[in-house]
């Protein structure tokens, strides 16, 4: 070889070499990357642990953890508290300035000088903080639902960042968590006897708790209410829990019934003395919340104040509302005391929330007074649409806003226990509306089991960690970067149609609402399953859409890789198929009902659900067993249906001569907003107060026109009305409320259909081309359909 072809293969070897490591490597396949840290956090310890798992789960080399400044290294830290980060940060004159001083806040850069580079996990704190050694997780591929869903990351021989990476995060909401409820049947049985089997019936238990806490780590979540039901052993009888929390970073806080941490429903039955009744016994109500307070004096928590029924219920010794309003203006000081005295001299700086849930709405309404300090926590109708949203008075609160929104719920008037069905599209439009509204302290989502509500669960968090980066995208596309985490690129694209389809059809009706049946109701009419007031064509419709649905489930299962199945049967097929069978169930049978369909078609869809939920119970060999029930509370829905005949016709409903929906009216210059993924057909036209749409249509008579307008059923904005105004060609204006009160039997219907309807009879001059006009009067109006008789 002569000298000058040496010199050219040096040269190239060198430019190759140069061009190769001009990124820095998190992974490589012959490299165990380094991660340092020098603190003593625990939150900060444990993200670290978890990324080390991880890196297992994807690399062959791994990464390992070590006190030493390695050069291609990942330096993590607090800014301020950690020397060595801290030296970096000046070194390479990193600038902090976005994360310095804000709340759990993180950035992530690459800092490189001549053959010298690392990575740097910046905290503002040290929950920030490990949340950027998390994000390392992502970055690697491995999902949040890696454990809980049994998402497995694929290998990896290589992932590399760009020499000039960063990225800066921060939470829009300060306490984001869930709330564990209704747990008899899922949660509770399988952590007592499956995960964490006890000799104490109803236990769940520290490495239950933990594995709650590392999903909420990875969801950046650091709020959890614990589960609380009667059947279950409360969160601070067993040992090790609270120090679970602790070591994930967690803060613990309570629902609207469990003041100052103590889960009444049970533990005042061991703990309390005489009855739950604070006007005939105050005093050992007071020695039983100091108790808890001593016992927690260094934890963090956010303390409910206030006081309900032992269990979701009115509190007792009171009649009426001006009794209640002065019970609880008794309470809150006393409750206040004893924070000062046993948690913190000043009161102001103890995290403390105030829920107005069902009748405390209205002692509040009613001119409670609630310290300034206290965060409020506003509350959905337990469907999905929220009830209050605070006006400016509130909004300028010291203590903020927050809010308790739910995605499964046991009650009036019927449950949705089974399968998570909340339609994200308007998961996304009332959280942020009431963002827009100024709640932003606090986020709480009741998840029931944490199965089968994933994705509503991740959206939820997502939004309240990042709430502008989830609306710029929209749901659609979050849905479809969801799917692609867990399934892969085209695998998503072929899902996304499928499960916004899947959501489409359960806004109509939830399958747990599809016997046409109701709980707490008087009436035992409301107990036997009978006819939805649904016609032959549309049953059939539907029957025919969820099997379209079942059968490409089924198809593109053949398409997902072997160690995917799992998950893919959790987040995909089940939830899908069981919807599917439970809609077969039930008009198979109100088909058979009349003699126009076989009752084995509903038997065998009841077979089906039993069959598909053993199935879920034995994945991964027996790692799920009684954490999915298809029958919570053992509801007559749930049951094989009855053969019995009907001694009515099924319903013959009139067909409109027109049906609009929001891609049919005039937007422009409108201020309105179509939001996509909601309402019957996908498309819900969102009005501004004052904003006007309208459309043309021909009328061939000259008789009045019966239009039938329906709504998003969702709560006045303002508290006080919810009006749209509705004419023909430039008749006047006839204005139309369709606000709801309380529990009444219009809200009961809008809620299981999700739709408001008003029906207005509105004349025409002469026969040919005519123009309707909708005005919304009030903010919050949102159209779903309108049809013309």
């Amino acid at each position: 070889m002569n000298k000058k072809i040496a010199l050219f293969l040096f040269l190239s070897i060198c430019v190759f070499d140069a061009f190769a490591t001009a990124q820095f490597e998190l992974i490589r396949r012959d490299k165990q990357t380094q991660v340092t840290y020098n603190g003593t956090d625990p939150v900060v310890k444990t993200a670290i642990d978890m990324l080390l798992d991880d890196a297992r789960r994807v690399s062959e080399q791994g990464f390992i953890n070590s006190r030493d400044v390695k050069n291609g290294g990942v330096i993590v830290g607090v800014a301020g508290k950690d020397a060595a980060l801290d030296q970096l940060l000046s070194r390479f004159k990193v600038d902090i300035s976005a994360i310095k001083g804000e709340w759990e806040a993180f950035k992530l850069q690459v800092v490189q000088e001549k053959n010298e580079s690392y990575l740097l996990v910046i905290g503002s704190d040290p929950r920030g903080t490990a949340y950027g050694v998390l994000e390392l997780s992502r970055l690697i591929g491995v999902s949040p639902w890696v454990w809980w869903a049994d998402v497995s990351p694929g290998k990896r021989d290589e992932v590399a960042l760009p020499l000039n990476y960063y990225d800066v995060q921060k939470p829009s909401v300060q306490y984001r968590g869930i709330f564990l409820n209704d747990e008899d049947w899922g949660l509770m049985p399988w952590s007592s006897m499956t995960y964490e089997p006890s000799d104490r019936k109803g236990q769940i238990g520290p490495k239950t708790y933990s594995r709650i806490f590392e999903l909420l780590l990875r969801l950046r979540a650091n709020t959890l209410w614990p589960a609380m039901h009667e059947v279950t052993i409360p969160f601070y009888f067993t040992p090790g829990n609270k120090e679970a929390a602790a070591k994930y970073g967690i803060l613990l806080g309570t629902s609207h019934c469990e003041p100052l941490m103590r889960n009444s429903a049970r533990e005042w039955d061991v703990s309390g003395k005489g009855d739950y009744n604070y006007v005939t016994n105050r005093q050992e109500l007071l020695n039983y919340w100091a108790e808890r307070l001593q016992e927690l004096q260094g934890a963090e928590n956010i303390f409910t104040i206030g006081l309900r029924g032992k269990h979701d219920g009115m509190m007792q010794g009171v009649k009426t509302l001006a009794e209640h309003k002065a019970v609880l203006s008794q309470v809150l000081p006393d409750q206040r005391e004893l924070l000062k005295k046993y948690t913190n001299p000043d009161p102001t700086k103890v995290p403390q929330v105030f829920i107005p849930y069902k009748e405390v709405l209205d002692v509040y309404n009613d001119g409670l007074d609630v310290p300034e300090d206290v965060t409020m926590v506003w509350c959905d109708d337990n469907y999905g649409y929220i009830k209050h949203f605070p006006d400016e008075t509130e909004r300028a609160r010291n203590g903020g806003n927050g809010l308790y929104y739910h995605v499964s719920y046991w009650g009036r008037p019927h449950d949705y226990l089974w399968l998570s069905t909340i339609n994200p599209a308007l998961l996304h439009q009332q959280m942020s509306l009431a963002y827009d509204k100024g709640v932003r302290k606090l986020w709480i989502v009741n998840v029931g089991d944490i199965k089968p509500a994933e994705y509503q669960t991740e959206l939820f968090l997502d939004m309240a960690w990042d709430i502008e980066a989830v609306n710029k995208t929209g749901v659609s596309a979050h849905l479809l970067s969801w799917l692609e985490g867990k399934f892969g690129e085209q695998e998503a694209k072929s899902l996304l149609p499928i499960m916004n389809e899947y959501y489409r059809l359960a806004y109509i009706r939830k399958p747990e609402h599809m016997g046409n049946t109701r709980m707490e109701e008087q009436d035992p009419h409301y107990k036997i399953v009978k006819d939805l007031d649904w016609n032959e064509e549309e049953i059939r419709q539907r029957i025919n859409d969820y099997v379209k649905l079942s059968d490409q489930v089924e198809e593109i299962a053949r398409q997902i890789s072997p160690a995917q199945q799992s998950a893919y049967f959790q987040l995909v097929k089940y939830p899908v198929q069981a919807a599917a069978q439970m809609n077969q169930k039930l008009l198979q049978a109100q088909l058979a009902r009349h003699d126009k369909g076989s009752w084995n078609d509903s038997h065998r869809a009841f077979d089906s659900i039993v069959s598909l939920t053993a199935r879920y119970n034995g994945l991964e060999d027996g790692k799920w067993n009684r954490i999915m029930d298809y029958k919570p509370r053992n509801l007559a829905v749930y049951q094989k249906i009855p053969e019995e005949k009907s001694n009515r016709p099924l319903v013959e409903q009139q067909q409109p001569k027109y049906s609009f929906n929001a891609e049919d009216f005039d937007k422009r210059e409108t201020g309105a907003r179509v939001i996509t993924g909601l309402g019957y057909s996908n498309r819900m036209l969102s009005l501004p107060k004052g904003g006007q749409v309208s459309l043309e249509f021909t009328h061939d008579a000259t008789d009045s026109l019966v239009i039938e307008v329906r709504l998003l059923p969702n709560h006045a904005v303002d508290g006080k009305k919810l009006r749209f105004g509705i004419a023909v060609d430039d008749q006047p204006m006839q204005e139309v409320s369709y606000k709801t009160e309380g529990r009444s039997e219009e809200w009961k219907r809008n809620v299981l259909r999700n739709q408001a309807i008003r029906v207005v009879k509105l004349p025409v001059g002469a026969a040919g081309k005519h123009r309707l006009q909708i005005k919304a009067l009030d903010e919050g109006v949102v159209l779903d359909q309108v049809m013309i008789f």
